[in-house]
């Protein structure tokens, strides 16, 4: 099976750890044996400016996932939204009120159903394929997280590079390794059966530091600055 997934992560960081904005929504072509992404795409926020009630993670995640879809004909989409595995084009706003979430994510998702049940349906309608909100129990959305955590690092390097260091926060039980010419991320989950991923990137003339995030368990922490 060949599974396009989505999924936002990374924030900006103040200096006392807490969280400006997202930065990263990756998207990925995943394949077997699903531990890494075949291809992925990625779309950057302006974490300074950014709707932190969800809205627009999911529909950025949505939008650049069908993108990559119609260029690699994957068999299902997968988003990042745990809403039971169903599929976006019969989100009407019955089946929504039917959803065993809280009022607030019925709220959300009435909003974004104004947009992503029409794109889901459409695309649906041209190529067969479903994109559905199965959220984090899919392995290709956490290989999409994972990404979006590599990208996070890559906009901190040239973040830095312009205003001379950065602080950032990776997706959760994640680490990067900043190489020569290369990003490279994977889980720090051993249940995950090493999750991975890595991307081409300019390194030259920057440092950085891994560490935990002191206020948040399970994260970890980049710091980038311009050598």
């Amino acid at each position: 099976m060949r599974i396009v997934a989505a999924d936002t992560g990374g924030a900006l960081l103040t200096e006392d750890y807490e969280p400006v904005g997202l930065i990263a929504t990756a998207a990925v072509l995943v394949e077997k044996p699903y531990r890494t992404a075949t291809l992925s795409a990625v779309r950057y926020a302006d974490p300074f400016n950014y709707d932190m009630s969800g809205r627009q993670a999911v529909r950025d995640e949505a939008y650049l996932a069908v993108e990559l879809a119609r260029r690699v004909k994957p068999d299902v989409i997968h988003l990042d939204s745990t809403i039971g595995g169903i599929e976006v084009r019969k989100l009407d706003e019955a089946t929504i009120n039917a959803l065993t979430i809280t009022d607030r994510g019925k709220e959300v998702w009435k909003d974004l159903a104004k947009d992503l049940q029409p794109l889901a349906k459409k695309f649906w309608e041209e190529t067969g394929i479903e994109v559905v909100a199965i959220g984090k129990s899919s392995v290709p959305v956490r290989i999409a997280e994972i990404y979006s955590g590599i990208y996070t690092a890559k906009w901190a390097i040239e973040h830095a590079r312009e205003n001379g260091r950065v602080i950032v926060g990776l997706p959760r039980y994640m680490k990067v390794e900043i190489r020569q010419g290369k990003i490279y991320g994977e889980s720090l989950d051993p249940r995950e059966g090493a999750l991975f991923g890595e991307i081409e990137a300019d390194t030259e003339g920057i440092g950085w530091e891994l560490y935990p995030n002191p206020l948040v368990r399970r994260y970890m922490v980049l710091e980038v600055w311009r050598e």
